[in-house]
Order: C-alpha cells, then sequence, then structure tokens
C-alpha cells in the first residue's frame, strides 16, 4: 500500500529485538519487554501513566486521570503493538505503535498499514537512555512482526525527543505550525 506519507526509501536498522535488560546511566537494571497480551500489562502501565507529570503531556496524550488513563489504553490496546520497559516491578516507560486505519483485516497485514508511534518515559527515569533503548527495541519488535512504515508528531520545540527520533534513523516529512512529522522505514 502506497502511504499517505513520504517515508525514507531504505529501512533503518536493523534494530533489537525484545526482551533484554540493561542498565541505564544512572546505574539501574531495567528489562525491556514486548507485550504479547496487553491485558496483562495494562495495570502496570496504567500505574505508570497515573504517576506520569501531566506537565509533560504532549498533544493531550496521555490523559490525566486513571479512568481516562484506563479508557484511553482499552481502546487502542487490542490493535497497537506495546513495548514495555521495567525497574524492578514497576512500568517505566510505554511505547506503541497504533495503526492509522479502522480495517482489520489491514491492520492484520500490518505490512500495507502505516502505525504512528507514542513513546513515554517516567520523569525520573528520562535522560537515562531508557526511551532510546525502548524505542529501538519497538522498532526491532515492529521489523519482527512485519510492521513496515511508522510515524509520528512531535511539538517542534522538544528538541531532546526530535534528536532521539534523528539517532534511531526519523526522518523530518512535514511541519505544521506547532509540530514536525517525522517517519522511518523498518
Amino acid at each position: 500500500m502506497a502511504g499517505t506519507r513520504p517515508y525514507p526509501d531504505e529501512p533503518a536498522g536493523p534494530f533489537p529485538s525484545p526482551p533484554t535488560t540493561t542498565e541505564d546511566r544512572e546505574g539501574r537494571s531495567i528489562e525491556i519487554r514486548a507485550t504479547n497480551d496487553f491485558a496483562e500489562t495494562l495495570e502496570d502501565v496504567v500505574e505508570m501513566y497515573v504517576a506520569f507529570d501531566p506537565t509533560d503531556r504532549a498533544q493531550g496524550i496521555p490523559p490525566t486521570g486513571e479512568s481516562r488513563i484506563r479508557n484511553w489504553l482499552e481502546t487502542i490496546a487490542e490493535e497497537s503493538v506495546n513495548v514495555v520497559a521495567y525497574h524492578g516491578e514497576d512500568v517505566v516507560a510505554h511505547a506503541m505503535l497504533v495503526p492509522d486505519t479502522d480495517d482489520p483485516s489491514a491492520i492484520e497485514a500490518r505490512s500495507d498499514v502505516e502505525w504512528e508511534l507514542a513513546i513515554f518515559v517516567l520523569q525520573e527515569y528520562q535522560r537515562a537512555g531508557i526511551g532510546t533503548k525502548l524505542l529501538e527495541h519497538l522498532l526491532g519488535h515492529a521489523s519482527d512482526i512485519g510492521i513496515e512504515q511508522v510515524w509520528l508528531t512531535v511539538e517542534r520545540w522538544n528538541n531532546p525527543a526530535i534528536a532521539l527520533y534523528e539517532r534511531v534513523g526519523f526522518e523530518a516529512t512535514g511541519t505544521e505550525s506547532f509540530e514536525q512529522e517525522m517517519a522511518i522505514r523498518v
């Protein structure tokens, strides 16, 4: 399927696949896992988003309040592809790919769909390398299951996030007044 967005001609990567355990810049042991059954991980991810500082929300997500967070995650859980980072028993970061279609047969085909990326790292775990590792492993998992086109939007002034996305191979594809759109082929 020809995407509605421009994508790089060549795939980026290769990217590592989860699971893995890594040490962040603070010396914390971080386990990164793909969640094949998001229902098993849902409560841990909800807890992470309840603890998430609302001032770090981007483009209205994550929502605030436990019931709205739960509803948001349950709405996208079935079709989304999820990778989480644990420190001990606690989820400290979550990355997901959400299909940019409502067509169930296209979602099942995966490679015929564009997938939107969202990634969030709890504030006390930011700037420790967790976001980079989580994103790389999400893209590795995506490649493993046949996803080829991933896109995102980021606030234009969010230079740390833009630098992260560029480091892993995302390229700018368009700019709206407040957002930078970026895409990658995996």
